[in-house]
């Protein structure tokens, strides 16, 4: 017992003595009296309330991937609902992005029950709400709810009542209404207001929400009446007597259903159709983006991010881009935010997420649980597995995403959408799903091209200029993946050897029995038969192994294609398919575009929590199958990464690896890879977690020799996402990324890391300064495997250079010490060189292009040289410039190549500057010479500056033009 319990242990049966008793208070106020009050009873309408916005108010899982930060009140946006007219339900809205919708067209759901000429006296409304899938049937409903508890809607109902069509279609038992509602809100049990007596039922909203899962039969030869609350009934009886308004008529009622199921419901009962279509104009979608994105976060640099975030998309849904078109669906508007908050917010505290999880999660939330009807009331559905409407659109949309895929198409005529959807339908029942297909659900997938609109194609007739897309460019690599690994783009002779194999197999005991016996009584040849019946399902798995083998191959062919080896990476290119491009638009349009998402996919789909969700769309995806393709596929991509592949290609393939999910497939892949050159690759924060992530796969005797992140744009954040992923480096390379003092502190970290073999750091180009060279000398005593540091071009001062000469030898590891074009002086050289000669392994020190005298160099080159042979030191090489006293220095031309390698982004007026004294030096030299041959030397060498020089002053009045 607590201490708070055992004190109020004795007060607890005086608490319960006083209960029974009445307790008389004086009220406050004007009239002031006594009057006794008993304990009131809790209001059955209160608890209601405060469960409904409990139950309405839990996101599913998939929105936390935004943080968890986010609420239906803040980041609803209400789409466009305009009411219908009887004679006009069934028309859409022909072109997303059509004119401005007038203000006075549009209404709100609480509009729609103000009495207006249909309503009667003593007779509640029924009002029909529809949509097609993605337009926000669902969110209108959860978001109108929570108002309801709230207070802050449709007041003029005491009493709310949600049900789920989908629920109430699987009730096989009879129950009165009442029963029902008590059934599901067991606190409103016999409540007055659903008694049907008096017009208590007026103060009643009904909300049946997706009325397309249940088969109403409005006929009175099929559907008895019934005006009684409390007589026993199947739900889809008492639903139509509601509807009928014969049982509780002074009830209100709304329903949500799609385009399909408009007719199921008579229109005399019908008051008043409405229609959601969706967000119709860029500032509905920009209101989404802004909530979405911007929610949540304290963060002043995220927050800025993501404003810039949305500010690019507004300017791409303001060009009535392809992207406008797709964002007409709530549904895509949620796709993007996920896309781009997994693009530019990943955190490597959040739970792994994996744009192939998005995309699964994505039509997990549209489809999950769906079966494809026939849209007719008297029909009975077939099995559920065999009518699954995921694996509907994979056999059909699917089968046109594969096909577009194939052959490099991303636009299709109607014709040829006719073909590939619905084109090999034969019985009446196939039909009818067709048709339900086409009008709820081919939309969602398939967009009118925008770009073909605008730029005509001569290569198509006037009767097809008609083109369609796919809503966004990466759902027809996801559902020609989801087709293939599938296994629905075998041939029919596959298909046929499966259903065969299956059932040997299933039937594999009785067979194993009838041979024992018959092979007493039958010929040996006849016994042979049943003998190669057994052996048949053993040929099937190797035909099936084979045929997964090929999906292997054709991933990793996809990988690496030639005509995509210098495209930017894949991350990228999904980014530009959201944000557009911005710039000089292309003056012709073309479809051709390359498909790298198509392999990733493919792999992403055979993780196990895809494979889980697309379980929950009867999408099976086989253990087996999953073991056949990955054996294939490492031994393919091994066979890839043995050729040189560009840094885009190496980060796809690290993309590739993250969307698989297989520590096991990553190690054995890195086994084969030595290096990773990433240079020019644009990281983000994303980049840097893939990239972590594969090598934390990897064991922990695993290094590369090189790890290459020169001009990838890092920052601080990013070197601390990296920092596992360096400690299985050798070399690291991470010049040319602005990286400042501060991120010394997290380099320092990593050398003093006694998991980390780095032998190799170079930091040229990045403005660390002496504060941040101080920072990194605090890790010299602490780390013995460093032999190559390079400070080049770092900002390094005296004051640095001092400090590093003094604790130069703490450190005994050390070879190699670049600390060239900073702005060191002679002293603080002279220093360092002395240091440098006293130190054990130190060979070379680069000085050149530092603001040094002729004198300096001079002594430089003497003090690199020890003076006697029993002097004390040891011979250090001294690179201040391209000669070394009078005679040309051997690293001359590394010299000269770093500086053409690095002008570009370098001070030119000093590297001129620079370039000038080595010709003086040349010529000065040059002149000391008695031998021809050494002086042509020095003139194949002054020759060499030249052309360094000309060359920038060449990019120079380029740049200047």
């Amino acid at each position: 017992m607590t201490h708070l319990a055992r004190l109020l242990s004795p007060v607890f049966p005086l608490l319960r003595w006083k209960r029974k008793i009445k307790v008389c208070l004086p009220t406050v106020g004007v009239y002031s009296r006594s009057f006794c009050s008993t304990p009131s009873e809790p209001d059955p309408i209160g608890i209601h309330k405060r469960k409904l916005f409990l139950w309405f108010s839990h996101l599913p899982q998939e929105e936390k991937q935004f943080g968890g930060v986010f609420s239906p009140e803040t980041m609803h946006v209400d789409p466009l609902i305009l009411e219908r007219k009887a004679t006009e339900k069934g028309e859409l809205m022909s072109y997303p992005l059509q004119a401005h919708v007038p203000k006075r067209l549009a209404v709100t759901v609480e509009q729609l029950f103000e009495p207006g000429n249909s309503w009667t006296e003593g007779r509640g409304l029924n009002v029909l709400l529809y949509g097609a899938v993605g337009t926000g049937k669902s969110t209108v409903v959860r978001k109108l709810v929570l108002d309801w508890c709230a207070g802050s809607t449709l007041t003029d109902f005491k009493l709310l009542l949600p049900f789920s069509c989908e629920d109430l279609s699987k009730l096989s038992s009879v129950a009165s209404l009442r029963d029902l509602v008590s059934r599901k809100y067991l606190h409103l049990r016999r409540h007055p207001l659903l008694s049907g007596e008096g017009d208590h039922a007026k103060d009643v909203l009904f909300l049946f929400n997706g009325m397309e899962k249940m088969q109403l039969d409005f006929r009175i030869g099929s559907t008895e009446l019934c005006s009684d609350p409390n007589e026993p009934l199947t739900t889809h009886v008492l639903v139509v007597n509601l509807l009928r308004k014969y049982l509780l008529p002074e009830a209100s009622i709304l329903v949500t259903t799609r385009l399909s199921a408009l007719d199921r419901i008579p229109p005399k009962y019908v008051s008043r159709y409405a229609q959601i279509c969706g967000f119709n104009d860029p500032d509905r979608q920009r209101a989404y983006f802004t909530g979405r994105l911007l929610q949540g976060s304290s963060d002043t640099e995220h927050n800025q991010e993501a404003q810039a975030l949305v500010e690019l998309l507004y300017l791409n849904l303001q060009r009535e881009s392809q992207l406008a078109a797709a964002c007409f669906l709530p549904s895509y508007c949620w796709l993007t935010c996920a896309t781009l908050h997994f693009l530019h917010f990943t955190d490597s505290k959040a739970p792994i997420q994996t744009l192939t999880g998005i995309y699964t999660s994505f039509l997990r939330l549209n489809f999950g649980g769906e079966v494809l009807g026939s849209g007719v009331g008297s029909n009975v559905l077939v099995q559920e597995h065999q009518n699954s409407l995921m694996l509907y659109v994979v056999r059909t949309v699917g089968k046109l995403a594969f096909d577009g895929v194939s052959h490099k198409r991303t636009s299709f005529s109607e014709k040829e959408l006719e073909q590939w959807i619905g084109g090999e339908t034969k019985t009446d029942e196939e039909l009818r799903q067709l048709a339900v297909f086409w009008t709820d659900v081919l939309d969602f997938f398939m967009a009118p091209c925008i770009e073909s609109s605008k730029h005509l194609l001569k290569d198509f007739s006037e009767a097809d200029n008609r083109r369609y897309v796919f809503a966004v460019p990466a759902m027809q690599e996801y559902l020609a993946a989801l087709y293939v690994v599938l296994g629905e783009n075998k041939s029919a002779l596959e298909k046929l050897s499966k259903q065969v194999s299956v059932a040997i197999g299933q039937a594999g005991e009785d067979v194993s029995a009838l041979v024992a016996v018959l092979s007493k009584f039958v010929p040996l040849r006849i016994f042979a038969i049943f003998k190669l019946l057994k052996f048949f399902p053993k040929l099937y798995d190797k035909i099936s192994s084979r045929n997964k083998g090929s999906i292997a191959k054709t991933m990793a062919a996809e990988m690496f294609r030639t005509e995509d080896s210098y495209n930017e990476d894949i991350l990228d290119q999904v980014e530009k398919s959201l944000l557009g491009v911005h710039g000089p638009q292309p003056q012709q349009y073309s479809e051709a575009q390359p498909f790298e998402l198509y392999p990733i996919f493919m792999g992403g789909l055979l993780h196990y929590r895809n494979r889980v969700i697309l379980e929950q769309l009867h999408c099976n995806i086989q253990s087996t199958t999953v073991v056949q393709i990955t054996r294939a596929l490492r031994k393919y991509l091994v066979r890839e990464l043995s050729k040189p592949q560009p840094p885009e290609e190496l980060m796809d393939l690290l993309v590739l690896l993250y969307e698989f999910q297989n520590p096991r497939l990553s190690a054995e892949v890195l086994a084969s890879i030595r290096s990773i050159r990433l240079t020019n690759v644009r990281m983000t924060p994303l980049k840097c977690f893939v990239l972590s992530s594969v090598l934390s796969c990897a064991p922990p005797s695993y290094y590369l020799q090189e790890l290459d992140l020169s001009s990838c744009l890092l920052t601080r954040d990013m070197l601390q996402m990296l920092h596992p992923a360096f400690k299985h480096a050798h070399y690291l390379n991470l010049q040319f990324n602005s990286l400042g003092s501060e991120s010394c502190i997290l380099l320092r970290d990593l050398l003093l890391d006694p998991k980390s073999s780095l032998k190799s750091l170079q930091l040229c180009d990045n403005p660390l300064l002496d504060a941040g060279a101080l920072t990194l000398l605090e890790a010299l005593p602490g780390n013995q495997s460093l032999t190559h540091l390079s400070l080049m071009h770092t900002g390094l001062g005296d004051p640095g250079t001092l400090q590093l000469s003094e604790k130069l030898h703490q450190n005994v590891g050390l070879q190699d010490l670049n600390v060239a074009y900073n702005n060191i002086g002679d002293n603080a050289a002279l220093a360092l060189v002395d240091a440098c000669r006293e130190h054990p392994n130190i060979h070379t020190v680069h000085l050149y292009l530092n603001p040094l005298s002729d004198v300096g160099k001079q002594s430089l080159y003497v003090r690199g040289v020890p003076q006697s042979v029993g002097g004390s030191g040891r011979r250090v090489k001294v690179l201040a410039s391209v000669t070394e006293g009078s005679d040309v220095s051997e690293d001359w031309h590394p010299i000269l190549s770093v500086i053409r390698e690095n002008a570009s982004s370098w001070d030119r007026d000093r590297v001129k500057q620079q370039l000038k004294v080595f010709l003086r030096d040349l010529e000065w030299g040059r002149q000391q010479q008695p031998s021809l041959w050494k002086r042509l030397h020095f003139r194949r060498v002054e020759k060499g500056v030249r052309q360094t020089l000309q060359m920038l002053e060449k990019d120079n009045a380029f740049s200047s033009k």
